[in-house]
């Protein structure tokens, strides 16, 4: 098309010049600016990673108690329900909506053999003083396990750190307690981060047993408690090492701090299903009478284009 001829076809049509590399140019400059000030006021601490073998460090007491819970099947992700466990009404729902339980046991943990005598087993190699002891707690019935159990799990609400060994008052435990203090000394070493981490596969990015483990426990609560992340302040901590982190979360985690939200037994769901409803709304704007008309109601692409529109 010659210029004579684009100029008769867009003849009538009002232009402005636009240069849209200085308008990118100047709003990279401001938005930089906008972050890296907003970054140095606001900005969240970046902290290690926080794994096993730190909380046997820092908290030896919290560490066994949580031990003890998984192999009794008395921790938070032992009566789980779905996808780790098959607990009776463990699973949110809302009326007939329950994805949890239609999904099912996808994921299946048992926190005694996966989290406490699986890798006591592989510790038990040329130790047999552990060996004797798990081949004892092995051997005993049911009933008398969670007899041991029960009674080393109350004395640990008074148990002090000896020696660097977590000590409690004499009692009838069985073998608990070395079966306990051979787990804390796993922990200590770091081996037992790889033993829960093992998958089985060349790469290990499945760090979901040792994130429930430590979820189980209060120290990793209490680190969350310390950056005022326990739901009781709004907002976010960033992710170590990954941009953008979950910031993206922002939206799901607002609906966690207002009633009734955050009071219900299935919150998850329920702000599950409400994202879902408020992003198809989204997506069906265009179709939504009235609601696609708010633009020409309310006209900023005006204001924004005013150049344009000024005299018109």
């Amino acid at each position: 098309m010659t210029t004579d001829t684009q100029a008769e076809y867009y003849s009538g049509i009002k232009f402005i010049r636009y240069d849209l590399v200085k308008e990118m140019v100047l709003a990279l400059l401001a938005v930089s600016v906008l972050v890296i000030g907003l970054a140095g006021v606001f900005s969240s601490p970046d902290d290690p990673a926080v794994t096993i073998q730190t909380w046997a460090a820092k908290d030896p007491v919290d560490f066994v108690t949580t031990a003890a819970a998984e192999l009794a099947y008395q921790s938070g992700t032992a009566q789980y329900g779905p996808p780790y466990t098959n607990t009776p009404d463990a699973a949110q729902a809302v009326g007939p909506v329950a994805p949890q339980s239609w999904a099912g046991v996808t994921t299946p943990i048992d926190t005694a053999k996966d989290f406490v005598l699986q890798p006591l087993g592989f510790a038990a190699v040329g130790n047999p003083t552990l060996s004797t002891a798990l081949q004892t707690y092995q051997a005993a019935s049911g009933d008398q396990q969670q007899a041991w159990l029960t009674s080393y799990s109350t004395a640990l609400a008074d148990a002090t750190v000896v020696n660097d060994e977590v000590s409690v008052a004499a009692g009838d435990y069985g073998p608990v307690p070395d079966l306990m203090s051979n787990m804390l000394g796993l922990a200590r070493t770091g081996a037992l981060d790889g033993l829960l981490l093992n998958s089985g596969n060349l790469y290990q990015t499945d760090f979901t047993r040792p994130l429930l483990f430590m979820s189980d426990g209060s120290y990793l609560s209490g680190l969350a408690a310390d950056q005022h992340l326990t739901g009781d302040q709004w907002g976010m901590m960033n992710e170590t090492g990954s941009y953008p982190g979950q910031t993206w979360l922002w939206l799901f985690s607002f609906w966690y701090q207002i009633p009734p939200f955050n009071t219900a037994a299935n919150t998850d769901l329920v702000v599950i299903l409400l994202m879902i409803l408020l992003t198809t709304l989204l997506a069906l704007v265009p179709f939504i009478p009235i609601l696609r008309d708010i633009p020409r109601w309310v006209p900023v692409y005006r204001i924004i284009w005013r150049r344009y529109y000024r005299g018109r």
